[in-house]
């Protein structure tokens, strides 16, 4: 029979991953003789969801066996129980079992867990509706993920990222990667990779920063590109293990929902087209706010100051400039209100720009001055009069084009200026031979 795993909320803040339970798990399902139809799934979701860990991350496992659903279950229960971070608070671990094709209103339900806040009832009513089993461990909050992770079938746009492990004597300390042989890496595959790092600073983005047992994270276009990358790094600890994941990260999956002003829900991402309706400002700590406006209200948009020279973009925009501009709405707090945290921002078209100078006088060619408040201006050389100051269109440096901030403050699913050209279309990928190791 085929059946669909979906696995969510076995970490915290404290520590612990749920890509490295699943793939745990994944490999005491190989040694069980579970084929696998596909690469481990890893589903990013909403990134906007407040009570998130880090990613927003789940996987689901797509396999086809002879084992009954019931003993799928026991083998992924006894991996959580074992090593999940049970005892922190917010840890709710959840698992979804869904036997047979996925149904649509799994799919939908994936779709507006991407890009809205969705409840645990909505998915038990629809775990219900398809007859799937689902286990939770304290709240239900767990199995939204491991529903749409289910859900997430990456029919479009998709990516793969091969994960390594540390060793847990190794938990903790600083990742031993040598730089010289990312940046070589990095040199070599560019074209296959992406966010390997940031080119502004020189800053390793496949190493984090947390606690978390990931040594470090390649993300690109085939198993092959990861696989060919990762060997090229020079790591100077033990790698417990590694494993080949099919994603969605780098593909902006949560960009797809466009809203009016009017429309627009706490912590959803979403896309609002509008006009620029006054002179962004820059306000303490560096951030720029930018006011957008369509015909049914107005919006705050920020710019954070992580996000660098992307700033430079948003400070140069005119009112009356019309733009597209993606990202999280952050709910209204302490005077603050609800505004947009630009992702990326597209310029659709832009205002013209004007200079206001002097007048030239008619007679001499000269500009002329001031004649004082409210009396116009006087030509010096032969005393001729002029009325008003005169407004001279200029060229401007903004492009009709999509923006980005730097790699570095891209989150997950944010899709690189690299991949603007690259596009995946199959399906389900059967794994390679070589898709794990421990």
């Amino acid at each position: 029979m085929r059946l669909h795993l979906g696995i969510d909320d076995t970490d915290s803040p404290a520590g612990g991953c749920t890509t490295r339970i699943a793939a745990d798990l994944a490999l005491t399902l190989v040694k069980k003789g579970v084929t696998f139809l596909d690469y481990p799934n890893l589903i990013r979701l909403n990134p906007n969801v407040p009570w998130k860990t880090r990613g927003n991350g789940a996987v689901c496992l797509r396999l086809e066996t002879n084992l009954q659903p019931g003993t799928i279950l026991e083998v992924a229960i006894e991996q959580i129980e074992e090593t999940s971070r049970l005892g922190d608070a917010g840890t709710d671990p959840g698992v979804v079992l869904l036997e047979g094709e996925v149904p649509s209103v799994v799919t939908q339900f994936a779709t507006e867990a991407l890009t809205r806040i969705v409840t645990p009832s909505e998915a038990i009513s629809v775990i219900r509706r398809t007859r799937a089993e689902a286990i939770c461990c304290g709240s239900s909050q767990g199995i939204i993920g491991a529903l749409a992770a289910i859900g997430t079938t990456l029919g479009g746009d998709y990516t793969f990222e091969l994960i390594a492990y540390r060793s847990e004597h190794h938990l903790g300390t600083p990742r031993l990667i040598d730089s010289e042989s990312v940046y070589a890496m990095n040199e070599k595959m560019k074209e296959f990779t992406f966010n390997n790092l940031d080119p502004e600073t020189g800053r390793i983005l496949i190493t984090p920063r947390g606690p978390d047992p990931i040594l470090c994270g390649v993300r690109g276009e085939s198993p092959e590109a990861v696989r060919k990358a990762f060997d090229m790094l020079l790591i100077r600890e033990p790698v417990d293990m590694w494993m080949i994941f099919r994603t969605n990260q780098g593909t902006d999956a949560h960009l797809v929902k466009y809203c009016r002003v009017s429309q627009l829900q706490d912590y959803s991402a979403v896309v609002v087209e509008g006009t620029v309706l006054e002179s962004p400002r820059t306000i303490t700590g560096g951030h720029v706010i930018l006011s957008l406006g369509d015909e049914t209200g107005s919006l705050h948009c920020a710019a954070y100051e992580p996000t660098g020279r992307f700033r430079e973009i948003v400070r140069r925009l005119v009112p009356g400039d019309r733009v597209r501009a993606f990202g999280g709405v952050r709910a209204a707090a302490d005077g603050v209100p609800r505004t947009l945290n630009l992702e990326k921002l597209e310029v659709l078209e832009a205002f013209p720009r004007f200079m206001i100078r002097n007048p030239v006088c008619p007679k001499c060619s000269r500009r002329m001055k001031s004649a004082g408040k409210t009396q116009g201006f006087r030509c010096k050389k032969c005393g001729t009069h002029e009325g008003s100051k005169i407004h001279l269109e200029v060229q401007t440096d903004i492009e009709e084009k999509i923006y980005l901030p730097p790699l570095r403050a891209h989150r997950h699913l944010t899709k690189p200026y690299a991949r603007y050209a690259r596009k995946q279309s199959a399906t389900n990928r059967y794994p390679v031979t070589d898709w794990h190791f421990s």
